[in-house]
């Protein structure tokens, strides 16, 4: 790891404290760079901070607004565009995915009167693959910016203060509604899901089902060999229910459709939308009606799925792999119990190994707060109710790994793990992450939540009860290198990105067939008897639920208030004071 002689004040200011800006937060920390953090709330607030803070430089991973000419005419202000030099505009990354450009870059620039437009510090290029925008800025979009961001620091730390003169600018202004639109009987496929991946997670194209308007998101192709059944249907109809999303005819085949936004009426004003829920969730009595067409959880690759299982390796020596692909990582309480029945059945395998592999952009984030803010609008439900389901099922599900003790159990993280979803890849018996992954290890930002998945019991058996207590109260981002230097993890992968799933079958394959194994579980199986004499797993899940009923049922509002500004993207009104030091 390169580090200056000194480090600089940075101040990093965002629309909100997003996956890239963590990953920068915690990366520029572990350079020697001090580091705070301001919500851009609006130009008065950024200029307190500056004033404040007087930072050495200001970096800006994530904006929706210009930095005030007050701030950028007086202190060198780097932009973090996710675009190639020249590229300018809002919706950088949704053209690139829709136009299918094979390659896409990140420019980190600096602030100037015009977007986009100033001098270029540093940029990086690299190959773009046919995937969601939210997955391509979690993946690929992610490394570049931290590969050009330490490029324009370093330069920066050195002394220099000349970027390169702005390059020849294209404009391109945010796209519209009526460009991203789907023409069902017209488009084929790969049209309809080009569409769907360049409005992922915000804003959602814009469309209709049953006659409702709503926003589509979570676009998945169907396999060839399912839609044969379904020759007949019309474009545009809705044929079929999955792991809660519709699967919807195209011209040439069919997509699956994961999340939707309701909103009022076709003729309403486009920009009410509601808040991202399941689509079979949002429109439940249609779906009831749907034929439930459950994938099976050893399919072939192009049957899309949430849960997939495969199996590697010869007689004797076997690897299981489970991989739980949740959308935003949230585990509502229907997945987890998916997840726990898959686990159960996947534990009648003959191995001696099991990969839990969670979903390529996040292992997991806990518990599904869409879910359950839907509950609230439910007659008969309350979002309590449906909070106090969810964490039971987390339970259930982390308790299946937990109580898996005639194998080896790995979570593999592909991608970010937080709150109860960190403590769910904990039940293993190793951690086994990528360079790249960030961890939040802690749930209080969510309203001062307590958390459970029997963290109690997780947690000091790795770091000890004061490092448990210390890493739960701190609240910030966690490399997995640093996890892995602290004891969290057991091993962090910095390899390149693309191979890291072969690079963990390989080991996994190599434990599988080592000679010592069965005196490796003997040992686990002993210690697992020991801490349950000393102090049943039911002990500890009774007294992390009290606390987590308090929290849900209690007179304190915060979780509740937390859950919803979260879910309605509800915008900040202050910059939590763990992130912005300086005040």
């Amino acid at each position: 790891m390169n580090t200056v002689s000194q480090g600089l004040r940075i101040l990093l200011l965002c629309h909100s404290f997003n996956s890239l800006a963590q990953r920068l937060f915690a990366e520029l920390r572990a350079r020697g760079h001090t580091v705070s953090v301001e919500l851009d709330i609006n130009d008065r607030v950024t200029e307190e901070a500056v004033a404040l803070f007087r930072p050495d430089l200001l970096l800006a991973p994530f904006l929706k607004r210009r930095i005030p000419a007050t701030v950028w005419q007086r202190l060198p202000c780097l932009v973090v565009h996710p675009g190639p030099p020249g590229d300018q505009g809002p919706s950088a990354l949704d053209w690139a995915v829709l136009q299918g450009e094979s390659t896409w870059g990140v420019t980190v620039l600096q602030a100037t009167g015009d977007f986009d437009a100033g001098p270029v510090w540093a940029h990086a290029a690299f190959p773009m693959r046919p995937a969601s925008k939210g997955s391509l800025y979690r993946g690929e979009v992610t490394q570049a910016a931290l590969q050009a961001t330490l490029q324009a620091v370093q330069r920066f730390a050195q002394g220099d203060r000349e970027a390169g003169p702005p390059p020849p600018a294209r404009w391109r202004p945010a796209m519209r509604q009526d460009e991203r639109a789907i023409d069902w009987a017209s488009h084929s496929t790969a049209e309809v899901l080009a569409r769907l991946r360049c409005a992922d997670g915000q804003p959602g194209v814009l469309d209709a089902l049953w006659g409702q308007a709503c926003h589509l998101m979570d676009g998945h192709a169907a396999s060839a060999a399912l839609m044969a059944g379904f020759a007949g249907a019309e474009p545009g109809r809705v044929l079929a229910v999955r792991d809660g999303a519709l699967l919807r005819r195209t011209r040439d085949g069919g997509v699956w459709i994961g999340h939707v936004r309701r909103t009022a009426a076709l003729e309403a004003d486009p920009s009410r939308v509601g808040f991202k829920q399941v689509a079979a969730q949002a429109f439940a009595a249609q779906a009831a009606a749907l034929p439930d067409n459950p994938a099976p959880l050893d399919r072939p690759e192009d049957e899309w799925g949430e849960l997939r299982y495969t199996e590697h390796g010869p007689e004797g020596a076997r690897v299981g792999c489970l991989a739980f692909d949740f959308y935003n990582g949230a585990m509502s309480t229907d997945r987890c119990e998916r997840l726990r029945a898959a686990l159960l059945a996947v534990r009648e395998r003959p191995t001696r190994v099991l990969l839990l592999l969670g979903g390529a952009d996040f292992f997991s984030n806990g518990i599904d707060l869409n879910s359950i803010e839907a509950a609230a609008h439910r007659p008969g439900d309350s979002a309590a109710d449906a909070s106090w389901r969810n964490i039971q099922a987390m339970n259930d599900a982390a308790l299946a790994v937990l109580e898996t003790t005639d194998r080896l159990t790995v979570s593999v993280l592909r991608g970010n793990a937080g709150a109860g979803g960190a403590f769910l890849a904990l039940a293993a018996d190793a951690m086994w992450a990528h360079a790249g992954v960030v961890l939040n290890p802690h749930y209080k930002n969510m309203g001062n939540l307590y958390g459970s998945e029997y963290w109690t019991y997780l947690l000091p058996r790795r770091l000890g009860e004061a490092g448990a207590k210390a890493l739960m109260a701190q609240r910030l981002p966690l490399l997995a290198g640093e996890a892995a230097r602290m004891g969290l993890i057991d091993l962090c992968d910095d390899q390149a990105r693309a191979g890291f799933e072969a690079r963990c079958l390989q080991r996994a394959l190599a434990l599988a067939a080592s000679y010592n194994l069965p005196e490796r579980l003997a040992a686990k199986q002993a210690t697992r008897e020991r801490d349950e004499a000393h102090r049943p797993l039911a002990h500890h899940r009774e007294q992390e639920l009290a606390r987590m009923h308090r929290n849900f049922y209690g007179f304190d509002p915060s979780y509740h208030v937390a859950r919803h500004h979260f879910v309605h993207k509800q915008p900040h009104a202050w910059t939590p004071r763990h992130l912005a030091t300086h005040r």
